[in-house]
């Protein structure tokens, strides 16, 4: 762990916007990487969100205006989302709009290294913390707003919000030590065919706060299998025969799957009914078009080693959704390792949606086994805990 060095002149603040990060998230493609995978989005009528996450976490530091120098590049690489806060950026470099690539990512967190930033802000998924690690490495303090379909590597607050709240204790001095997080990234071919492939990319420096930076995911445990058998022959047991289960991706969940004798997508979401399989790798218009005033339940597991519920991986389960079903009808479950690794911290919800979050927000019931039910606290992401 290092310590910030005091500077007598205004902090330096560098903003990189992904702008098609997240964009495959809602219509279930698993990741948002290369241009044939963002035209299928589009056409598949997703909407970008790396905008709007850009402005809620610069709208933590619009306030202390005064206090440091913002260096971005053009239009939706981070001067839009800063001017709409009402900041006055210095922006340098050239994109084309329309067609970023991750060449102006790291191009850009280059030329931002060379003008002396003292934090670089980078908004986007794994791929972005990749891309950024490849042009500056460990050379400078950075932070990763979330705004990807994959958010597993361990350089990123738990939500924009909260993002912004680092930032500005940052170069406030009320963070005053860094730390290494590791950049993961996964191979999304491979986890289109259903099978994780996640390499270890590398280390970035980071502002120290662990009340608002989300742990690395972690994978299960052997024992985790054995507990999630007897999860899923409880939850079998328990079904409502009319009753609609919208299921989350994950291991613990395909095992109610395997329970039913029934092939799961183990990254997607899928539909249960009547105890067969309703519909398979579903995204959030095929969601919103089954339900159709139909009594509903949401089934789904934490993320190993980061406790989210909803924001990570499951965006097709989004804040549309959510409200259509209703918070109540929500269905946790988590092995107790899983649980026990959390040490605990609260779940987290990162939906998108803040009003969402909050409705989620306090103690909810998580089924652990037959006769093991806890009581667990669940936090939105954009408020966490001092």
């Amino acid at each position: 762990m290092n310590t910030a060095t005091p500077r007598d002149r205004p902090r330096r603040v560098g903003l990189i916007v992904n702008p098609v990060a997240g964009l495959g998230g809602r219509v279930g493609l698993k990741g948002s990487d290369g241009i044939e995978t963002q035209q299928r989005a589009l056409a598949l009528g997703a909407e970008p969100q790396a905008q709007q996450r850009a402005i809620q976490a610069m709208e933590q530091l619009a306030p202390m205006v005064r206090r440091f120098d913002l260096i971005t590049y053009p239009g939706e690489m981070g001067e839009t989302a800063a001017r709409y806060v009402g900041l006055t950026p210095d922006v340098i470099g050239t994109i084309t709009p329309g067609k970023t690539t991750p060449d102006d990512t790291k191009t850009a967190a280059r030329e931002m290294l060379c003008l002396g930033i003292d934090l670089l802000l980078f908004v986007g998924g794994d791929g972005t913390a990749h891309d950024v690690y490849d042009a500056i490495g460990e050379d400078a303090v950075v932070l990763g707003i979330p705004a990807g379909v994959k958010v597993h590597s361990a350089a990123f607050a738990i939500s924009p919000t909260a993002a912004g709240e680092v930032a500005s204790r940052f170069l406030t001095g009320k963070i005053t030590q860094t730390c290494e997080a590791e950049v993961v990234d996964a191979n999304e071919e491979a986890l289109r065919q259903d099978v994780v492939s996640t390499t270890l990319r590398g280390v970035l420096q980071i502002p120290h706060d662990v009340a608002r930076i989300q742990g690395a995911k972690v994978a299960g445990y052997g024992r985790d299998a054995t507990a999630a058998s007897a999860i899923a022959r409880h939850i079998v047991d328990h079904m409502d025969t009319d009753t609609f289960y919208i299921v989350g991706p994950g291991t613990t969940t395909r095992a109610i799957f395997t329970e039913l004798g029934i092939k799961k997508t183990l990254l997607g979401v899928d539909v249960l009914q009547r105890h067969r399989l309703l519909a398979s790798d579903v995204n959030e218009a095929q969601l919103l078009e089954l339900l159709d005033d139909r009594l509903a339940k949401i089934l789904v597991a934490p993320v190993g080693g980061q406790g989210y519920l909803f924001g990570r991986g499951n965006q097709q389960i989004s804040p549309a959704v959510l409200r259509r079903v209703g918070v109540d009808n929500v269905l946790i479950i988590a092995t107790p390792e899983k649980l026990n690794r959390l040490t605990a911290r609260p779940l987290l919800v990162d939906s998108g949606d803040e009003n969402v979050d909050r409705a989620l927000a306090g103690y909810i019931r998580v089924i652990c086994g037959p006769d093991d039910i806890r009581v667990v606290r669940v936090a939105a992401a954009a408020a966490p805990s001092a």
